[in-house]
């Protein structure tokens, strides 16, 4: 009997150079990853924060995940941009960085798509910079989904007490109550479930945040919880799904990570994501629901403050990684 093929490697995509990314790309691997892995990026980049941290580690530069070999003691760059500048400034906004960041991802995708990665893990990449480089897109899930060709998608952040999926993501706070329709609703509640599903939850319990405060109280703070949140939940507990509110956002988080739920949905990006954060950004963990492969992220940006000064944790990528594979 022929052996089992082995399967494909993680791609972990470097993000902004002059970001904390290559550094704790490094850490992680001298640490030890429990699978397979290459790096979307940039080989001399990768060398220089080896370097930087005092690392004895190979970096050898592959045409693509299929001619990688993931020895110990080495890590394996993906060539799918032009080569960055050594004079690259640490921690600045630059046009080659941006490019260079959206390459790293654009190639993972594609190579995601084709199933010669099993998954995508993202280290940050600075939305001023691509901005700088042409690139005209507020951030990773956006280019995720439009270059997937993904309709359906939504946000999750997720650490080790609370999942978090949000109904809108990147907009002005303004235009979220025209985008809180019960379509939207309904996308985020089944792809929450779909979420839980793919994180081991057999029977997801997904609770609803509420738009407005005390989800509207009656409809004193708004109608949008009464016309158009819980008729979603309604038809999605008709549709078999286990799903409740709209509930207060000042209360829910507090609920769900005392285990009464085993994921929130909310309405709007802080909403969401503050109580996830606050609880700590080492530990958390950024998902993209909805896509036709894995993607998992830090959920920290590119600290440029201490970028290139050996002091980045890399502990929220080691995460993101460890959670990718569970899923995968």
């Amino acid at each position: 009997m022929s052996a089992k093929p082995s399967p494909p490697p993680l791609g972990i995509t470097m993000g902004d150079a002059a970001g904390i990314g290559p550094e704790i790309i490094v850490r992680c691997f001298t640490q030890g990853l429990p699978a397979p892995a290459v790096v979307y990026g940039d080989a001399g980049t990768m060398r220089r924060a080896a370097a930087l941290l005092g690392r004895n580690i190979e970096i050898i530069e592959i045409a693509g995940p299929e001619h990688a070999r993931c020895a110990p003691g080495t890590i394996e760059v993906v060539a799918c941009s032009p080569a960055l500048p050594a004079s690259l400034a640490p921690g600045k906004v630059d046009a080659d960085a941006g490019r260079g960041a959206y390459d790293y991802l654009c190639a993972a995708i594609d190579d995601a798509m084709a199933g010669s990665i099993r998954g995508i893990v993202t280290a940050p990449l600075n939305k001023h910079s691509m901005h700088l480089a042409g690139i005209d897109q507020p951030g990773h899930t956006e280019i995720l989904a439009e270059r997937s060709g993904t309709a359906d998608y939504a946000m999750m952040l997720a650490n080790d007490e609370l999942r978090v999926l949000l109904v809108t993501i990147h907009v002005a706070l303004s235009q979220v109550p025209q985008l809180i329709t019960p379509k939207a609703e309904l996308r985020a509640i089944r792809l929450a479930d779909r979420a839980c599903r793919q994180m081991g939850v057999q029977r997801p319990r997904i609770a609803v945040a509420g738009l407005n405060p005390h989800a509207g109280e009656d409809g004193k703070f708004g109608r949008e919880d009464i016309d158009v949140i819980a008729p979603a939940i309604a038809q999605a507990r008709a549709d078999g799904l286990e799903a409740s509110g709209p509930w207060p956002g000042d209360t829910i988080f507090m609920r769900a990570r005392r285990g009464e739920f085993d994921i929130v949905v909310a309405q709007y990006h802080d909403q969401g994501l503050i109580p996830v954060k606050y609880l700590g950004v080492d530990h958390g963990v950024n998902v993209t629901v909805g896509l036709p492969f894995i993607r998992t992220s830090v959920d920290h940006g590119t600290a440029f403050d201490i970028a290139w000064q050996g002091k980045a944790d890399h502990a929220s990528l080691m995460q993101a990684f460890n959670l990718a594979l569970r899923m995968v």
